[in-house]
């Protein structure tokens, strides 16, 4: 962990959702949205930056005025909340995306392809998963039933949008997966790899990242990384935490995260973005 000051001046907010701002489900508690409250009140920019797609976001949140741009799918795209309109862009390149199915085909991993703001899943798992959800325990299954469309091949259905695609996320049971997928696909050119959680691998484009986007929002805004305060839990939240003058870590966070971290507030379930936004922006 850093040693730094606290007397920055924060003037926009990353937040990841899942682990970190919300507190179960898709709920904001009363602490949080009275924290957003007054920090909008100061001039503050409240930024959600999230491994979701816009179809996957909280009903929720859509009802908060203080929150206005959304960061999904680690960093592909930013949308302004106020008219929904898509402001940025940093996608997958057709070529990486080919070689990324070819390879995961080979190997019969799970694969879901986010395009277009939604998550596609192979039929064929999803029923799998409606009928036998035990055989998922490494997946949050009533999640991936309410977020993901089945389509009939994922693989075929990747590569005929392959000139769309914001992610592509790897799910397996076991560690030893992760390292040997992590070895194939460090070979191919153009992606970035990171995790939201222990059984995952997200695939992303060259430069692709929340860090990214928040760093193109801090540019419209006339900002710099000394006016930003991040809050995350995983390790796809890591190059933000990096780049802002205050990195927060939940209790609950990744031990990675917590290592690099310039303070550890407390976890999800006890409000601890709330009380970094108390401590550091009000």
């Amino acid at each position: 962990m850093n040693n730094f000051r606290d007397n920055f001046d924060i003037k926009m907010i990353g937040l990841d959702l899942d682990g970190t701002t919300l507190k179960y489900g898709d709920v904001f508690s009363e602490r949080t949205l009275e924290a957003f409250r007054r920090a909008k009140e100061k001039g503050v920019h409240i930024v959600i930056a999230t491994g979701r797609t816009r179809k996957s976001l909280p009903p929720m949140l859509f009802d908060i005025p203080q929150v206005e741009f959304v960061i999904t799918s680690n960093g592909a795209h930013i949308t302004r909340l106020s008219d929904m309109k898509v402001i940025y862009e940093d996608i997958i390149s057709p070529k990486a995306v080919e070689s990324v199915v070819k390879n995961t085909e080979k190997l019969g991993y799970v694969m879901e392809a986010f395009i277009d703001g939604a998550a596609y899943i192979d039929s064929r798992t999803y029923n799998l998963m409606e009928q036998n959800p035990h055989d998922f325990q490494y997946r949050d299954v009533d999640y991936v039933l309410n977020t993901r469309i089945p389509v009939e091949d994922v693989y075929k259905y990747t590569l005929n949008h392959s000139h769309n695609i914001e992610n592509i996320s790897i799910t397996f049971p076991y560690e030893e997966d992760r390292r040997k997928l992590v070895n194939l696909f460090g070979g191919i050119d153009g992606i970035t790899l990171t995790s939201s959680f222990p059984h995952n691998i997200e695939i992303g484009g060259k430069t692709t990242s929340k860090a990214q986007a928040l760093a193109h929002l801090l540019t419209i805004f006339n900002l710099t990384r000394d006016n930003l305060m991040a809050c995350g839990d995983s390790p796809n939240d890591g190059k933000m935490i990096e780049l802002a003058a205050i990195g927060v870590a939940m209790e609950n966070s990744h031990p990675y995260i917590l290592d690099i971290a310039d303070h550890v507030t407390d976890s999800c379930y006890d409000d601890g973005v709330a009380k970094a936004i108390e401590r550091f922006v009000l």
